[in-house]
């Protein structure tokens, strides 16, 4: 088996086991998003709208925020020392391109966010921005 295939020794499908000996459990997962808080759900929504992300709505105070074929959630639930604690790492082909466009809209100045200019890391180059919650996104091109 290769490393890090986990194998169970039935899946259940609909309602009945069924034999999974060669089959590979990665193979049925459908997404993975992490889930973000938002202090205030509306201006959180507006922020990332703003930087090109598109919203879904799934219900009261739930949104998944898409970008290309990524996305994560975004709830209306907030804890200061879990946002201030969330770091997302976006990896990108063009980090100056993401500087120039975030630097356009003006972020801090509409949102009160922090940004940070593409640095210069040993592994990466790296661009910061937060959002209105709190949450560091580190905006990387690798080294």
């Amino acid at each position: 088996m290769a490393p890090g295939v986990v194998r169970l020794p039935y899946l259940d499908c609909g309602g009945f086991a069924v034999s999974n000996e060669n089959r590979d459990i990665t193979t049925t997962i459908l997404g993975l998003r992490p889930v973000l808080p938002a202090i205030d759900h509306e201006l959180s929504m507006r922020f990332y709208t703003d930087v090109g992300f598109k919203a879904e709505i799934l219900a009261d105070g739930l949104a998944e925020i898409h970008l290309g074929n990524y996305s994560f959630l975004l709830q209306r639930y907030y804890v200061k020392e879990w946002a201030d604690n969330s770091v997302i790492h976006l990896r990108v082909s063009d980090v100056r391109c993401w500087w120039d466009h975030i630097a356009k809209l003006d972020l801090p100045g509409r949102y009160g966010v922090k940004a940070r200019p593409p640095q210069n890391e040993e592994w990466a180059v790296v661009v910061g921005i937060t959002d209105p919650s709190g949450v560091l996104w580190r905006i990387f091109q690798a080294a």
